[in-house]
């Protein structure tokens, strides 16, 4: 008989995707998926010229590289819409989105087959508490894609666990005492929040219903404020609220398509090229124009919106003044970011998220003072602006930063092994 492949617990992010096992020690290990790295870029590139298919820092080298074909990024932020029945043309073929999300977990599969010997085939899945925010008809569509593009990649046993319990079954083990935690889990397309009671030598696969107290999500996260960075400071220099010889703004529509990391690809349909020429009307400064059509023929999209990414991630990290340097546009496209501005465009954002971690907390029935920790994960949790809009709006509760990419992949991990065995 054949070796039988460990339990997966897969965190399919919108940015990024992790894996984990539980080894024999009982401790839950990450899998490196690229190389050394234990995260995936949740990136998907079907190259046209030689009809080979690509995913993660590889897909987004081969596009950035100008090779010929289709980048697809973002894929969960399309769970729940109506788009994932809808096909798109790659190359010479029509492909289902849900096809797309289907090709990469199973990418994950077999590079975890690679690593442990064995084709993993029982999973359990982290999702948001919310895939759509106010539509439980949608939200269950979601779950239902996400199970039936898991079930093609070769997975036959699949359970599901919210990412932000996930994570807190991976920092239970790090503690040394009760404590009443909420734990923040600030991914690329939701903000999710769980209060929960935690405690050392607690059983991950017992009945833990009455130690989660509460939980709530808002589907804001690092997409979302990318995107805002994107329409405050980029678009605007292709058009986006210029005023044309009829005193109208040009038609925002391409502007919020081009700013969206799921969207972006759709751009580069015949019918969204004669739109866009279309628009040229609506211009009294026709170079802006120019510029917006030299994004959308050359296939630019990605590469404003990973600049903008990375962008974010330099001024919050440094705390300093930054350039988003899109040259490769217009060379007079150097366009300064400063701590203050990248503050006042992402406030209203980061509200909403700050709204929904005080309402879970205020759903367990607790003050804010009675929590003993805020426990960080997820990428977007590490942006200094958000965690100075936590720690205004919970003064006095200490911030942990734990695995920021890898804790929620841990924890179910954990989850899969009390659900499936080892």
């Amino acid at each position: 008989m054949g070796q039988t492949a460990p339990a997966l617990g897969i965190d399919f992010g919108t940015s990024n995707s992790a894996a984990a096992w539980v080894a024999a020690d009982g401790l839950a290990r990450a899998l490196p998926l690229e190389g050394d790295a234990t995260t995936l870029p949740t990136a998907v590139f079907f190259n046209t010229e030689d009809h080979s298919t690509h995913f993660g820092r590889e897909a987004m080298a081969l596009y950035l590289a100008g090779v010929e074909g289709r980048l697809m990024r973002s894929l969960k932020s399309v769970l729940g819409s109506t788009l994932m029945q809808e096909t798109t043309a790659i190359g010479d073929q029509l492909v289902r989105f849900q096809d797309v999300v289907a090709i990469f977990l199973d990418e994950v599969a077999r590079r975890a087959q690679a690593l442990l010997g064995a084709r993993p085939r029982r999973v359990v899945l982290g999702r948001p508490v919310h895939f759509v925010d106010d539509d439980a008809a949608r939200d269950r569509l979601a779950e239902d894609s996400l199970r039936a593009a898991a079930s093609t990649a070769g997975f036959t046993e699949i359970a599901f666990q919210f990412e932000p319990i996930a994570a807190a079954f991976d920092y239970e083990r790090r503690i040394a005492r009760e404590s009443l935690v909420l734990v923040a889990d600030i991914g690329g397309g939701t903000s999710d929040f769980t209060v929960v009671r935690l405690a050392p030598g607690h059983d991950v696969g017992a009945d833990r219903t009455r130690d989660v107290l509460a939980t709530r999500g808002v589907h804001i996260g690092g997409t979302d404020f990318d995107q805002r960075l994107n329409l405050a400071r980029v678009m605007t220099a292709l058009g986006l609220r210029h005023r044309g010889p009829d005193g109208r703004e040009v038609p925002s529509k391409v502007f919020f398509e081009l700013s969206s990391w799921h969207l972006i690809h759709w751009l580069s349909s015949p019918k969204a090229q004669r739109d866009a020429r279309g628009l040229r009307v609506n211009y009294s400064d026709t170079q802006l124009h120019d510029r917006l059509m030299r994004v959308l023929a050359e296939g630019q999209g990605h590469h404003i919106a990973q600049v903008v990414e990375q962008g974010k991630i330099d001024v919050s990290v440094r705390n300093a003044d930054s350039v988003l340097d899109l040259s490769f546009v217009d060379p007079a496209m150097q366009i300064p970011l400063t701590p203050a501005q990248l503050a006042q465009e992402l406030a209203d954002a980061l509200q909403r998220v700050l709204d929904c971690a005080r309402d879970c907390v205020s759903a367990a029935g607790l003050a804010p003072a009675q929590l003993d920790a805020i426990y960080l994960t997820g990428g977007s949790s590490a942006l200094r602006t958000f965690q100075q809009v936590v720690r205004d709006g919970f003064p006095g509760v200490p911030l942990v930063e734990g695995d920021l990419f890898g804790g929620v992949a841990a924890g179910l991990a954990y989850a899969a092994q009390a659900r499936f065995g080892g």
